[in-house]
């Protein structure tokens, strides 16, 4: 059986999700947030070094990042109605948004969270100076840059509704949590195409079963 090491309101959730969408056995270990410093859990520590959720356990294999889990169970379990034929321009695009989802997509949005979090963390004497110059990031440089990938996914949904072909696929579980994150912080919300997607993809009945499994999860 599959054990997902599953931390609350994390990119885990997609996993649970694909488990879902298959149909397959597995068994969460949940893993809390540090309240204050939101870190995850020192036990995941024990099962890879960097600490960081999702890890999966499954036959022998210790798998880590969520691209490469969702790769693995392609291969080891198959996709079913998720599958599309090798070669296809519907499998380059898949390829493509496994790659981009945590690769171009997150920089700018974790970028985002920081330089917005930073003045509540400063000393209070600190907090105005940090306050102005996390202002200056934001606005100069990161939330174009998050606008620009906003504009780019409700493009791309514009077109057939899903991120890869004419159907749910890979792409779209992967690409699922920058479009939630962004909804919630960074104005995707406002977007048509965007907003429809994620209201599908919430409807899904293995969707809602992986919420009451995983617990919470602030960005659906």
């Amino acid at each position: 059986m599959i054990i997902v090491h599953h931390l609350e309101n994390s990119r885990s959730q997609r996993v649970l999700w694909l488990l879902e969408e298959l149909g397959l056995d597995y068994e969460i270990k949940l893993h809390k947030r540090d309240p204050k410093t939101m870190a995850g859990s020192p036990e995941l520590y024990k099962i890879h070094p960097l600490g960081k959720s999702p890890i999966i356990e499954d036959n022998g294999n210790i798998i880590a990042e969520t691209g490469a889990i969702l790769e693995y169970i392609r291969e080891t379990h198959g996709l079913g109605d998720l599958a599309v034929e090798p070669g296809s321009p519907a499998a380059r695009a898949v390829t493509y948004w496994l790659h981009y989802a945590e690769g171009s997509a997150m920089n700018p949005l974790l970028l985002k969270l920081v330089f917005t979090q930073l003045p509540n963390r400063a000393p209070f004497l600190m907090k105005p100076l940090v306050k102005g110059i996390s202002g200056k990031a934001l606005t100069g440089f990161v939330d174009p840059r998050v606008a620009e990938h906003v504009s780019y996914w409700d493009a791309e949904l514009s077109k057939t509704g899903w991120f890869a072909g004419d159907k749910m696929t890979l792409a779209d579980i992967m690409m699922s949590f920058p479009l939630e994150a962004a909804a919630a912080r960074a104005g995707a919300g406002e977007k048509p195409a965007i907003v429809d997607f994620l209201e599908r993809i919430h409807a899904r009945p293995a969707y809602q079963r992986a919420l009451e499994r995983g617990g919470p999860y602030a960005y659906a």
